[in-house]
């Protein structure tokens, strides 16, 4: 795989049953690259080994005042040089490579998950987590893959100069075979501990990542309650425990180091020391003394890639934790058999809740409960309430069912096809208005429809005014990331104008006019009865406004159906669904003081 043939046609399937076992299958599907990193980087580590024969040889010809063999000692680093720098340069290039593949391959995969996902995917992993392994997740994961070669070509090196130092000088070969590899092994003792530390550093930084989100997120309405200090005082508390964790982490990774020095240097010395000794009684000459000595020198630079291996994998293997975790979540069982071109058609039914939409009718939806609400918004758009799927028996009882067909049974591309859910907080990408409304649709509802049904007047007047030196032609205005210079409304209209364009079989809408005043939102409401006549529409929302305007309304009470009716009959007939539409008190209620509070179009009717 090279760089240039990203991305991957097809990244895979990747086995996310634990941490370990997501690298190994990301460090499976680059054998090639492996295997290449390796090769180039065992030729770099005998060029770095093979310098210490050639100093030697070199030494003792020089000691022997022999022109031959320091001729031959001479072409012999010529070698080594030649295979150190091409080892090395060819090592880079494709250890690179290995950390980009692999970084691109998980990034493929949470695109995947994430457009798979939709807005269920927020609600079932915390934002920032996801964030965090979007990004240095990422990052970790391919440093391990990429550092895996390379620590197996140092491995072989070790092992190839031990072997070759025992048959070249086997008195003190013994030692540095014996000595090697106690140190590669001394520093295991302290990595549980290392990666306990770390990993509560990198729970804390993703805590911080999540408070830092959900601040920004909610700035204007921070700023608006005066809250923005109190958030404030919450992330610098945050942060600096963050900064506690990573001193404590660091702290265990200087020592792990400091180890890594002080051994090997006391082996060094060891060598010397024994080395001399033997050199004096004649036992080894002198240009072995100095091979050894400077091989056991240059083995300090394979033995580093122990401490960088056992670095990768404790930062790595909890980020393929949460990559695992992520990439674990489905939205269904496996299709049927059907495809896209076999969208169903009909009711949209669920049968945990009981809700029942006729097709061709618009229907409104109250629940007491906003998250109640936005899981039963995920069921009505095919996905499960939370965690991986069920067995496949349990998803088929559970399954919100359209014209008698499992939703979330059928392909993404065809339940997307036949239902589209808006969520209560839609995102608006940059671009143009024309590109903003340029959607999969079915081609029968025009933009200009769109944005006349969704009250998008006022909007189009401001994008016009602000394109000033271009044609004055709102739809050729950009809109700035998630639409930041629009107002909440305006935002929002924008969004259901979107999402009428597209004229899905069944459109949910979880509530989407409430940033709009009430007069607009009235305009809205029959703007969209209107446009959407014929077609399946469900609204989740509590606004009398919107409410008046559907042709059948169905309270949910505790996560079940209770009552089905016209808005102003349940009014009458329904106590608990007069509280949560008119914000009813309990006291209200009991001592009968206002049956209901009317709305004011239903004052206006009454007046007349």
């Amino acid at each position: 795989m090279q760089i240039r043939d990203l991305p991957y046609s097809d990244p895979g399937e990747p086995d996310v049953r634990s941490g370990g076992r997501f690298l190994w299958w990301l460090g499976l599907g680059q054998r090639g690259g492996q295997l290449k990193a390796m090769a180039w980087g065992l030729l770099h580590q005998l060029g770095v080994a093979g310098l210490p024969l050639g100093v030697g040889l070199a030494v003792q010809a020089v000691v022997d005042r022999s022109g031959g063999r320091l001729a031959l000692a001479a072409g012999l680093l010529v070698l080594m040089g030649v295979a150190l720098a091409l080892g090395d340069t060819m090592l880079h290039r494709v250890a690179v490579t290995n950390w980009i593949t692999a970084a691109a391959r998980v990034q493929q995969l949470l695109a995947r998950r994430t457009a798979e996902l939709g807005a269920a995917l927020t609600r079932r992993v915390a934002a920032g987590e996801v964030v965090a392994v979007s990004t240095g997740d990422v990052e970790k994961i391919g440093w391990f893959v990429e550092a895996l070669s390379r620590f197996a070509a140092a491995l072989l090196a070790l092992v190839i100069v031990c072997v070759g130092l025992v048959v070249y000088q086997p008195a003190l070969g013994v030692v540095v075979a014996v000595g090697v590899p106690a140190l590669a092994l001394a520093v295991l003792p302290l990595l549980p501990k290392a990666t306990r530390r770390a990993d509560e550093q990198r729970e804390k930084a993703g805590r911080a990542t999540e408070l830092a989100s959900d601040t920004v997120a909610g700035l204007r309405v921070l700023r608006g309650i005066g809250g923005e200090e109190l958030f404030l005082d919450r992330y610098r508390e945050s942060s600096q425990q963050v900064r506690r964790a990573a001193v404590r982490s660091a702290r265990m990774w200087a020592l792990i180091a400091a180890v890594q020095v002080l051994l090997p240097g006391l082996l060094l010395v060891s060598v010397v020391w024994y080395g001399a000794n033997l050199a004096r009684q004649g036992t080894v000459t002198i240009g072995e003394l100095v091979t050894v000595y400077s091989a056991v020198t240059l083995l300090m630079y394979p033995l580093r890639h122990f401490e960088e291996i056992a670095m990768a994998y404790s930062f790595s293997k909890p980020s393929a934790k949460r990559a695992a975790r992520v990439l674990a979540l489905r939205r269904t069982a496996p299709g049927d058999g059907l495809d896209a071109a076999q969208s169903p058609t009909g009711d949209l039914y669920d049968p945990v809740t009981g809700l029942l939409a006729p097709a061709g009718r618009f229907t409104a939806v109250v629940c007491g409960d906003p998250d109640v609400a936005g899981r039963l918004a995920d069921r009505l758009g095919g996905h499960p309430a939370d965690g991986p799927a069920p067995e496949e028996g349990a998803v088929r009882a559970a399954s919100v069912l359209l014209g008698g067909v499992a939703l979330d049974g059928l392909p993404l591309a065809a339940a997307r096809a036949s239902v589209l859910v808006q969520d209560k907080d839609p995102v608006l990408l940059s671009g143009t208005l024309r590109e903003l409304l340029d959607v999969p649709a079915s081609g029968e509802v025009s933009a200009a429809d769109a944005l006349e049904a969704a009250q998008c007047t006022d909007v189009l007047a401001a994008l016009a005014q602000a394109s000033a030196g271009s044609d004055g032609d709102p739809m050729h205005t950009r809109i700035t990331e998630r639409g930041r210079s629009l107002s909440g409304g305006q935002r929002q209209r924008l969004a259901l104008a979107r999402s009428l364009v597209t004229d899905p079989e069944v459109l949910v809408l979880d509530e989407p006019t409430s940033a709009v005043d009430s007069h607009t939102e009235a305009r809205v409401a029959a703007g969209v009865q209107r446009l959407r006549s014929g077609r399946t529409t469900v609204v989740l929302a509590s606004s009398p406004l919107l409410l008046d305007q559907a042709e059948r309304v169905v309270f949910v009470h505790e996560g079940e159906v209770v009552a089905v009716g016209r808005h102003r009959e349940l009014l009458h007939t329904e106590p608990r669904y007069r509280a949560v539409v008119t914000r009813e008190t309990d006291e209200e209620s009991a001592g009968g003081a206002q049956p209901h509070r009317l709305d004011v179009r239903e004052e206006i009717e009454e007046s007349a």
